[in-house]
């Protein structure tokens, strides 16, 4: 089985839609995912992924088809961290309120001196021991997020046994998430089994990207994810355009844009 996470095209935030520049790469998009055979599609409740999709839905006449899951959306990225000055300091120049109060704050913003000296943040068994990770109550957040991956690939007949997956009899079928940076790296953690702090600050997928993951059974039975590509947006540099940078910090400190 092939797996397809999407995230959605160039945000308007305020909204909870697409940009003008949005609008035009989730066309493109449509039109690469036109040429796949997909079996099924799962979309965020979210307004700007849900728009991403319709492109593809309405050029494959299959609007009827999606499926929209509640675990799908932005990863919640509510953190307090009013009270705390070890993580106020993972969050240099946070802004506060009218009332004095810091503005909360999102998991995969934290700076990397802020993390990287902390061994626990790696590890797929200790990062929920760290403070970001029990004040926002990532664990649960998480757990709600594999289970229902988890249920979508039963669906499709495979089943999470520990680490791996079994099935009683692959199949070659394509399914397409439209989701979220967040929630995709949330994903991917698990598959991959690995922590999500590493993923939310080491990938990067731009708007309207494409990430692709195999099933793998090597042995009768015994399943495992492999990742073909992460973050493609072959689509767009093929129509000659680059991609959004809703995605990402800049390349150096003097550039003066999103530090």
């Amino acid at each position: 089985m092939r797996l397809l996470i999407i995230r959605h095209a160039d945000p308007d935030y305020y909204i909870d839609g697409l940009t003008e520049t949005g609008k035009i790469e989730a066309e493109l998009l449509a039109k690469r995912l036109c040429q796949e055979k997909i079996d099924a599609f799962y979309v965020s409740p979210l307004g700007r992924a849900k728009k991403t999709a319709e492109y593809t839905l309405k050029a494959m006449g299959r609007e009827a088809e999606a499926q929209e899951k509640d675990w799908l959306r932005e990863f919640p990225d509510v953190l307090d961290v009013n009270g705390s000055e070890h993580m106020q300091k993972m969050y240099p120049g946070v802004r506060k309120k009218p009332d004095g109060t810091f503005e909360e704050r999102v998991f995969w913003d934290i700076v990397p001196a802020g993390w990287m000296d902390d061994d626990k943040y790696f590890s797929q068994d200790t990062w929920q021991q760290t403070e970001p990770a029990a004040a926002g109550g990532m664990e649960e957040l998480c757990a709600w997020v594999w289970n229902g991956l988890d249920e979508v690939l039963a669906e499709h007949g495979y089943h999470r046994k520990g680490r791996y997956y079994t099935t009683e009899q692959g199949n070659e079928k394509t399914i397409a998430f439209f989701c979220h940076f967040g929630v995709a790296c949330v994903m991917l953690s698990h598959l991959w089994n690995v922590s999500p702090f590493v993923l939310w600050h080491s990938l990067c997928f731009a708007p309207s990207s494409v990430t692709q993951i195999y099933t793998e059974e090597r042995q009768k039975g015994i399943v495992s994810f492999r990742t073909q590509f992460a973050g493609d947006c072959s689509h767009l540099y093929a129509a000659g355009r680059k991609p959004s940078f809703a995605a990402r910090f800049c390349e150096t400190f003097e550039q003066d844009a999103r530090h």
